[in-house]
């Protein structure tokens, strides 16, 4: 399981550019509070969260893009209490398991031409660049919603080497590496703060599975490869709180600013100036 490895409730791009299925929003709220994959990046973004808005004066603002279903949302929204904390996309069949999941205000709108100005000094885009042909132009668009020191913190799937059928069926674009990412963060202007990769552990596993999956789809039809994808979210019984468990841990490593050396997902922490 990567960073959206199928279409993932909580990454649909708040942008009209990009590949995206709204048919996967169903079938992701049904395990997100499960998955182990779901419930690590879950607590780990709500910990990076936290700290980024400690030292800020109450009333500060945080925008969600492409919040999708609110899965993240909801703990952007507990995490940042203080502040107001807004979730926008252009997809309605996200946003109504989002208003089940969070009190806080949707916006029905393309992130991209967004029906606010700028003046957020916290924006989180989770799994979602990796849909768009113009992510360069996409986190451009989102510095200029931040105020002068505000913060992006996003997420995206690693290693072009992990491509498969899954990536296909999500219609990512892409996966990045380290380099890649901090170069066109630096490229749209921002300072990076923080890099780092995450899902270590569960690193060697995927990518075995990845070529097993690759090898079972070779000659499949689209239907095929779509049912192998949604294998990855799969609740396994005993690997799932295994999975869980060591996952826990290195969130907890991640969230006190320690870095990884490889993993199936990036997390970068990006300041504006």
């Amino acid at each position: 399981m990567t960073a959206a490895s199928v279409p993932d409730s909580s990454g649909s791009p708040g942008v009209r550019q990009g590949g995206y299925d709204p048919a996967s929003f169903d079938h992701l709220v049904r395990v997100e509070d499960r998955h182990f994959w779901f419930r690590a990046r879950n607590r780990l973004l709500f910990a990076l969260s936290k700290r980024l808005v400690a030292s800020l004066p109450p009333g500060y603002r945080v925008l969600e893009a492409g919040c999708g279903s609110g899965n993240v949302l909801r703990f952007i929204e507990r995490a940042c209490t203080a502040g107001t904390v807004i979730g926008v996309d252009f997809r309605m069949e996200g946003l109504r398991h989002a208003r089940a999941r969070c009190s806080c205000p949707l916006v029905n709108a393309d992130v991209r031409t967004p029906p606010f100005a700028a003046g957020f000094d916290l924006i989180g885009i989770f799994d979602v660049l990796e849909h768009l042909p113009d992510d360069l132009d996409a986190l451009r668009d989102l510095k200029a919603l931040l105020n002068p020191g505000g913060r992006l913190l996003l997420t995206v799937p690693a290693h072009q080497s992990l491509w498969s059928c899954s990536d296909e069926t999500a219609l990512h674009c892409r996966r990045y590496s380290s380099n890649e990412m901090h170069r066109k963060l630096t490229a749209a202007g921002y300072t990076v703060e923080f890099l780092t990769e995450f899902m270590a552990c569960i690193f060697p596993l995927l990518w075995l599975s990845r070529r097993l999956m690759n090898l079972r789809v070779k000659n499949a039809g689209r239907a095929e490869a779509f049912e192998v994808a949604l294998g990855e979210f799969r609740v396994v019984p005993l690997m799932n709180p295994l999975l869980n468990l060591l996952l826990n841990l290195e969130a907890r490593w991640v969230a006190g600013g320690r870095r990884l050396p490889f993993g199936a997902s990036l997390l970068a922490v990006a300041r504006n100036g």
